[in-house]
């Protein structure tokens, strides 16, 4: 697993590798907060990219075999994979996410991080949750209904739908279709950088500045239907279907 930042001119560009589908965990969350955290403290970076290597922006979380939220919390406790999510969110400076091939699940989380997301063509967007017998996490079941409305989130989150870069598009949770994603990315990045970085800071606080709380608060509550949900015949089965490449037979138990 690799987090790499290069800067072009105003824009921080962060680049993670995971090879093969970009499974999320908490090394690589850890990871991409540390480099926004590094692009934060630089003043002359007034923008950030955020794209990944490969065929797919990020396959979410691998349940079957690296769960980053299978162990129990002591009360009180926060889950770690949960803290480093939330932190993603109380970056200061913009971010525009280029998304080629599959955001899913946890991917989809990392992909709503961004202010901006710039779709390639085979681009998808999907909360598969419920497909796995299981609870939305990363925040999405708060923040996905800020970018597509409520009636759009409940459809996606209900049914675990793709929704490729066309449809994304028309929702608002692609603001912008590209054949290169990378670079439409950053010569967005780069239109945000041209303003004054001041203002640019201000205006984007005043407009999403609550969102590191409603994201701590909201994992809080994902966490504990997610701890339950785990326990369930419908949860391992859901799991085995995916590692079998196939539909899940769920029996509501």
């Amino acid at each position: 697993m690799t987090v790499t930042t290069t800067h072009d001119g105003h824009v921080a560009i962060v680049t993670f590798a995971r090879p093969p589908v970009n499974f999320a965990d908490l090394v690589l969350i850890e990871g991409l907060g540390a480099a926004f955290a590094r692009a934060d403290a630089d003043r002359n970076v007034r923008a950030i990219v955020l794209r990944s290597e490969g065929k797919v922006f990020c396959a979410g979380a691998d349940l079957a075999n690296a769960n980053p939220v299978a162990d129990a919390q002591a009360p009180g406790e926060r889950n770690p994979f949960y803290v480093a999510a939330a932190r993603l969110f109380a970056v200061k400076k913009p971010v525009v996410a280029a998304v080629q091939g599959a955001a899913v699940g946890a991917g989809l989380g990392l992909a709503l991080v961004a202010d901006f997301r710039v779709a390639g063509p085979n681009a998808k967007f999907a909360a598969n949750f419920v497909s796995l017998g299981f609870h939305p996490g990363f925040g999405i079941s708060a923040v996905l209904e800020r970018i597509v409305g409520k009636q759009r989130a409940l459809l996606m989150n209900l049914t675990g739908r793709r929704i490729r870069a066309e449809e994304a598009a028309a929702w608002g949770l692609a603001d912008t279709l590209a054949d290169d994603p990378a670079a439409a990315a950053l010569d967005l990045a780069h239109e945000i950088a041209a303003g004054a970085p001041l203002a640019v800071q201000a205006t984007r606080q005043t407009m999403r500045g609550d969102l590191f709380d409603l994201v701590q608060r909201q994992t809080d509550h994902e966490l504990a239907e997610q701890a339950w949900l785990q326990k369930t015949a419908d949860f391992a089965e859901g799991v085995r279907a995916v590692n079998e490449r196939r539909a899940g037979v769920f029996r509501g138990e």
